[in-house]
């Protein structure tokens, strides 16, 4: 079976085998996923920015052209010179695409397909991982122990180092979700800018003092029912230009994190422990359990559905994104408010 296990992913990314031509990686932490599938989408070209180069495409918006995938990843240059398939795996089924270029490997372009949690008999995943030119990496939330290495990471692109204290408050204030680590840090690059290192005191003025971020507010506020700090957070977010499909791929993941507590907490575990087990931001733990309560499984499983379909649509319809995704979250946030 073509396929590492999440902790061996980092180190296969590291040196990727050339063998392998067609890559999916997928996984509930969506930050992650996105990460890693640019990372390696723009490791195999020599100029990223070129789009002949480095081809993008929406699942869904190809999912009704059987080719496209092997026309493109076959596609010689007029310069030669090697290409990449990034795909955004979206609510259509895109086995049938991919098929093709795991029966006939392309010679000069690597594939490189992003999509979400996918079950063990998905069929993309289960195309993927039966090929034996194919690898299927998986993405879940970064464990604690983890954090340090990406913190190290992250502030490296920028030239810098952490010491002791400033890593430790990081390791206690940032989200479990690979893309809101990394905005954090980004954010605290720029802020330590000109400085050797990172310290204790830039991370309480840019990280901990912070407190829970705008998009944090909005997402307790669809689960909590919060029509009017949900209105206000919103336009907040949509003045500071976020993209839709982050948003609605946060609230889709925070639904989903809300699930598997809801499952642990119905099995008998303690409400504290699920809160500890689900890695909580300790300024978020109260208005998490008071999701938990509010929400049965089923209704969860209903809000996810919902939100499901509007990161497709957003994805179809980029103009109508953001109305899409506000629609979305007013819909999950009316359910809460009424429980």
């Amino acid at each position: 079976m073509a396929t590492r296990k999440a902790h061996e992913v980092d180190s296969f990314l590291r040196r990727p085998d050339p063998a392998f031509t067609v890559f999916l990686i997928y996984g509930p932490n969506g930050g992650l996923v996105n990460e890693r599938a640019r990372a390696l989408a723009r490791r195999f070209v020599e100029n990223p920015e070129d789009a002949f180069q480095l081809v993008r495409l929406e699942g869904d918006d190809i999912a009704s052209d059987p080719s496209r995938i092997a026309d493109e990843a076959n596609t010689i240059g007029l310069f030669g010179g090697r290409r990449s398939i990034w795909v955004r795996a979206g609510s259509r089924n895109i086995a049938p695409l991919i098929q093709p270029l795991l029966a006939v490997p392309p010679q000069d372009a690597r594939v490189v397909v992003e999509a979400g949690d996918l079950a063990a008999r998905n069929p993309l995943r289960t195309a993927v991982e039966g090929a034996r030119t194919a690898m299927a990496l998986p993405c879940y939330a970064d464990e604690g122990r983890d954090l340090p290495g990406i913190i190290d990471g992250v502030l490296a692109e920028w030239g810098l180092t952490a010491d002791r204290d400033a890593k430790e408050l990081l390791r206690q204030s940032l989200s479990p979700d690979r893309l809101l680590i990394r905005r954090e840090l980004e954010k605290l690059a720029c802020y330590a800018d000109g400085a050797a290192a990172v310290s204790l005191r830039d991370v309480e003025a840019v990280v901990a003092d912070a407190g829970v971020s705008v998009l944090d507010t909005v997402l307790d506020a669809i689960f909590l029912g919060d029509m009017h700090e949900l209105d206000r957070g919103l336009s907040r977010l949509a003045q500071e230009g976020e993209d839709a499909g982050v948003l609605v791929g946060a609230a889709l993941r925070h639904a989903m994190m809300l699930h598997k507590a809801r499952i642990n907490l119905d099995a008998g575990m303690d409400m504290d422990r699920v809160t500890d087990v689900s890695r909580i931001f300790f300024k978020r733990k109260q208005a998490f359990q008071r999701q938990l309560a509010k929400w049965p499984r089923l209704t969860l499983e209903s809000a996810i559905a919902t939100l499901r379909e509007a990161q497709a649509q957003a994805r179809r319809n980029g103009g109508l994104a953001m109305s899409l995704a506000s629609r979305a979250f007013i819909t999950v946030a009316m359910r809460a408010s009424r429980s």
